[in-house]
């Protein structure tokens, strides 16, 4: 069989200058420290600055990652919402352990989060689903989230089912669905600098609930 020609990546390369990251100048707290750099993205009107990557994986140690938003984090931890019944929640049930990212580029930064995670109490849960928009309320009720279906006109046949069952708006939360929270353990700060020499401060958590700051080799 006759191979086609390779495709090349761009190998462009940009030289990170905007900032840099020192442990004289980072929080003690990778929470609050994370908030800083929320913030600042925020401010900076970036797209989808809630936007982060989710890696899962089974019992057997087969990975898997997706795209899913921030909704939430303090003292306890990072929130974002699902169904239950969906490939990364039933992975997190096997195996309740998450990898999280996030990356500004247009900052030049990246913060990668890993723990352990469990369930939101329903009453977080319920007031989140209940601030959504009616039409996302819908649909948490139509998806079968990663169930095959035969075809784009069966799930548009569950939503307007679904859309008759609560015509006047009182949609209450599906039983599977809700929110998990990761409890990080280790906390990586990542900043572009010159010459690939990047800044990576990582934390971990200590025995006694503390963290420890270590600088790491780009």
């Amino acid at each position: 069989m006759k191979k086609g020609p390779a495709v090349k990546v761009d190998e462009r390369r940009k030289d990170h200058q905007r900032f840099r990251l020192r442990e004289e100048d980072v929080d003690p707290d990778p929470i609050r420290q994370f908030g800083d750099w929320f913030g600042e993205a925020s401010l900076s009107q970036l797209p989808e600055v809630h936007a982060m990557a989710l890696a899962t994986a089974t019992p057997e140690g087969r990975p898997s990652v997706r795209m899913v938003l921030l909704r939430g984090f303090d003292e306890r931890g990072f929130t974002f919402f699902t169904n239950y019944e969906s490939r990364k929640a039933r992975e997190l049930e096997e195996n309740p352990r998450a990898a999280l990212v996030m990356f500004w580029h247009e900052l030049e930064r990246q913060v990668r989060i890993e723990g352990r995670v469990e369930r939101v109490s329903d009453e977080e849960s319920d007031r989140y689903f209940h601030g959504r928009p009616a039409g996302s309320r819908i649909g948490a009720w139509a998806s079968p989230q990663s169930r095959v279906i035969p075809g784009r006109d069966a799930l548009d046949a569950l939503y307007t089912e679904a859309e008759a069952r609560y015509p006047e708006g009182a949609i209450p939360r599906p039983p599977n669905w809700g929110g998990y929270r990761v409890i990080p353990d280790a906390i990586e700060f990542w900043q572009g600098r010159p010459n690939r020499l990047h800044d990576r401060l990582l934390y971990t958590r200590r025995p006694d609930g503390g963290w420890l700051i270590e600088r790491l080799a780009p």
